[in-house]
């Protein structure tokens, strides 16, 4: 029999599916991560279809039956992020936030600080500077956005003191298994990371998106905040994001 329920949603990814539906992975402000088919928007008609597009934040109505995927039944925009979809750049780094999220976040389990993080970032990338030239996988808002989800999944790395130790001192590397910065003596399965890269991570955990992009933070520090930030997923969710390849 099912029900009808309303709940706002951030589009994560959306896959064509027969001739003319969609299968949507969704990212809920009630739910967490679900599945849905937007039936008939891929017609030259659907109004629907332009407001499902990836990275779009919606108000949905939602037909829930007892198969794994809801229904869409109703779509309202909240923000289209046409900004973010229309320049090469602010695409890049939005996709790989949202695959960021759509890899740690896998369950139908609401997190109201996951989803309002994902929402900030995406209006802070509408906001960005359009002329920015630099690889989306080293831009300092993916990277902090991508650290502070690794946090709010239970993976956030530590940087300010040997993991195994407790020395702040001569910290030389990080080991993924461990989960954070080592010192010389424990650095047998941890790969090199610079005094600089390790006060850039902490930076970019200590501050708000919003702070990001004022971080001064060089090209080698931020290499090794991604080989940190790459490093964790690997380690702890056992994937690799096919963005930051691309």
């Amino acid at each position: 029999m099912g029900r009808t329920y309303k709940t706002e949603a951030i589009v994560l990814r959306s896959i064509r599916f027969g001739e003319a539906d969609r299968i949507l992975h969704l990212y809920t402000r009630e739910r967490g991560r679900i599945g849905a088919i937007a039936k008939g928007i891929r017609k030259t008609k659907s109004r629907v279809g332009a407001r499902l597009e990836p990275l779009s934040h919606v108000a949905l109505q939602l037909h829930e039956g007892s198969g794994e995927l809801q229904t869409v039944t109703g779509v309202d925009l909240v923000r289209a992020h046409h900004a973010t979809r229309e320049n090469v750049y602010r695409l890049g780094v939005g996709l790989i936030g949202a695959e960021a999220m759509l890899r740690l976040f896998v369950e139908p389990e609401a997190n109201q600080r996951a989803f309002d993080a994902l929402a900030r970032f995406l209006d802070l990338l509408d906001e960005g500077d359009e002329s920015a030239n630099e690889t989306p996988a080293l831009d300092l808002l993916a990277l902090s956005f991508q650290l502070k989800l690794l946090w709010l999944s239970g993976y956030l790395p530590h940087v300010t003191a040997c993991v195994e130790c407790g020395a702040q001192d001569a910290l030389v590397g990080f080991s993924p298994r461990a989960g954070g910065a080592v010192c010389r003596a424990h650095a047998r399965d941890s790969f090199p990371v610079s005094p600089d890269g390790l006060a850039g991570i902490e930076r970019l955990l200590s501050t708000p998106l919003a702070d990001a992009h004022a971080a001064k933070i060089g090209d080698r520090a931020r290499r090794e905040a991604l080989a940190v930030v790459t490093s964790s997923y690997e380690e702890h969710g056992g994937f690799r994001l096919r963005t930051l390849s691309a």
